[in-house]
Parts: structure tokens; C-alpha cells; sequence
């Protein structure tokens, strides 16, 4: 079947979210900065960052998201034919993805109705130690190859003196087995933003959109207790809404949503009932959270 290119990696995100949440983890899109997180159980989080096309920003965009686990893949389309991109081989992509620590997923689109295909052109090395089969990463690795690969993702072929540069320089500063180290602190925020979100609101990969994090979610909920109850004096403003920060959330005020009627009674703006509107759809969910008694049976607007 014949294959049709895309016009956002945007439009990467439902195959890739659907690819894993086949293989049993929960899948949501722009958390903390990452397009893809996937997480079953206890295991390690899958970080998975999205683009039309390999290049040097997205690699260096995955070796920082190793930062917050070890099991991160970058995502692209797959090029026309079937072909590697920057006319190297998939073997030589492998070894670079290998020694940088990253997996390489690639997505096929068809002109036709078929779902797109998602192949995994290889697992990043520490996947093998969380419980899935991981693509061998070859004994004596081939940095002369990987250096090739990379001057080529940078679109400079490389010259054999440059290439050998390139090759000694990775062998000094990726020694066999050494990886970047996980921060702990950025790890547990991330899975913190993660748990604490009620829904997938945003698609992956997407940019100059208003994306919908816990504490928006948070702000929406206080937003709807005071659109259906009026203004509310703090304490009642807890309890109604089930948000233990909500006295914090009114006094910054960060989206400008509330406004305060008398000393410890807030109410909501007008910026704040176009914001119900806006996201309406993210109010739908999230209410439901709410204890039974808290709720009214008039709809979200």
C-alpha cells in the first residue's frame, strides 16, 4: 500500500499511544515537557519524544529525557520506501541509538483507512532490565558507524578524519555501559504530574497550546464549584470542590479566574466562566471526581 507523509508530528501521537496502550500501560500526552509518557505498574516510566523526521535536536532531546528515565525512544516517521533517513543504514541508526542509551520507533501512514503502523527499530539498552524483550545491542559496537550516522542526522556527511574524530570522541564520553544518571527529584515530579492528572487532554508533540497540567485541572475544578454555588467562603470552597489548596490556588490567582468578594470569600470572574467554556470538556471529567453530594446534576457548561 502506498504511503502518505504527514504535516505535524502531532499527528504521530494517537498511533504511538494507541502502540502502547496495547501493551498494557496508561498513555498521556505533554507531561512536564515530555510528548509521551506510558506507565504499567511499578516499572520505570517510557518517555517517548515525537517528530516528522530524525535530527540532532530530537537526539539530544532524548538524552535529556534520561534524566527522568532510563527507558526513553524517539519517535519518527517512517521515510518514504522504507529507507533510513540521511542515507545511512538502520544498522548503523541502531548502534547510535545504542550508544546514546535511546530506542527508535517509527510510524508508517497509509493513503488508505489502514491504521498506521508502529515498528520499534530498537529498544533502548536498559529496557532488557524492565521486564520487556529488548533488541540486542551488538557486542563491540561500531562507533566509526554511529559517528556516521550522526554527522549524517546533522546533514554533513562526514569525511573519514571526521568520522574517526567523531568515533574516539563517543568512545571517551559514552565508555561502554555508562549511562546518564536518573535525577530522582525530576523523576518523582514527573510522576507526580502524571498521577495527579484526571484524563489525557493533550496530544503530544504539540506546541503554542494552552496544555492542561494537574494544577490547571485544579483550577478548572474550583472554577466549576464556584460557578455552580456562587461564591463561597475558603472553607466551603474545600469541601465543595474535594482540593486541599484551594486557600493557596485563590490567593495567587494565577489564571486570573477568581476574585475575592469579601475577606476569605471568592467568587469567579468572567475570565473564569469563559475558561469553564473553553475547556469544557476537561470540566466533564474532572467534576466527576468530586463527592457524590457535592455534585449538582446540572451539566459543566
Amino acid at each position: 500500500m502506498s504511503q502518505v507523509g504527514i504535516s505535524s508530528e502531532t499527528e504521530l501521537y494517537e498511533p504511538i499511544k494507541r502502540f502502547w496502550e496495547e501493551r498494557g500501560y496508561e498513555v498521556k500526552g505533554e507531561v512536564r515537557h515530555c510528548d509521551v509518557v506510558a506507565v504499567r505498574g511499578e516499572e520505570p516510566p517510557v518517555i517517548i519524544e515525537l517528530k516528522k523526521s530524525l535530527n540532532i535536536p530530537l537526539l539530544v532531546q532524548g538524552i535529556d529525557r534520561l534524566k527522568l528515565s532510563p527507558l526513553v525512544y524517539v519517535a519518527i516517521e517512517l521515510p518514504p520506501k522504507g529507507r533510513a533517513p540521511h542515507r545511512v543504514s538502520w544498522s548503523e541508526l541502531r548502534t547510535m541509538c545504542g550508544l546514546l542509551g535511546l530506542g527508535l520507533l517509527t510510524v508508517r501512514f497509509y493513503k488508505t483507512r489502514r491504521e498506521p503502523l508502529v515498528e520499534v527499530v530498537c529498544h533502548p539498552p536498559a529496557m532488557s532490565t524492565a521486564g520487556d524483550a529488548a533488541s540486542p545491542v551488538p557486542e563491540g559496537r561500531d562507533a566509526q558507524a554511529a559517528a556516521q550516522a550522526i554527522a549524517s542526522a546533522a546533514g554533513q556527511p562526514p569525511t573519514a578524519s571526521s568520522a574517526n574524530a567523531l568515533a574516539c570522541e563517543a568512545t571517551l564520553t559514552r565508555p561502554r555501559g555508562k549511562r546518564v544518571r536518573v535525577s530522582k527529584r525530576a523523576a518523582d515530579r514527573l510522576a507526580a504530574e502524571f498521577n495527579n492528572r484526571h484524563g489525557d487532554f493533550n496530544v503530544g508533540g504539540s506546541t503554542r497550546v494552552k496544555r492542561v497540567t494537574a494544577y490547571r485541572e485544579r483550577a478548572l475544578l474550583l472554577a466549576w464549584t464556584l460557578h455552580e454555588h456562587g461564591p463561597l467562603p475558603l472553607r466551603k470552597l474545600r469541601e465543595q470542590s474535594a482540593c486541599s489548596d484551594a486557600t493557596k490556588m485563590m490567593q495567587h490567582n494565577y489564571y486570573g479566574w477568581y476574585e475575592r468578594h469579601q475577606r476569605g470569600v471568592y467568587g469567579l470572574t468572567p475570565a473564569g466562566e469563559a475558561a469553564l467554556t473553553t475547556f469544557a470538556h476537561v470540566v466533564e471529567v474532572i467534576r466527576k471526581q468530586l463527592p457524590s453530594q457535592t455534585q449538582h446534576s446540572q451539566p459543566a457548561p
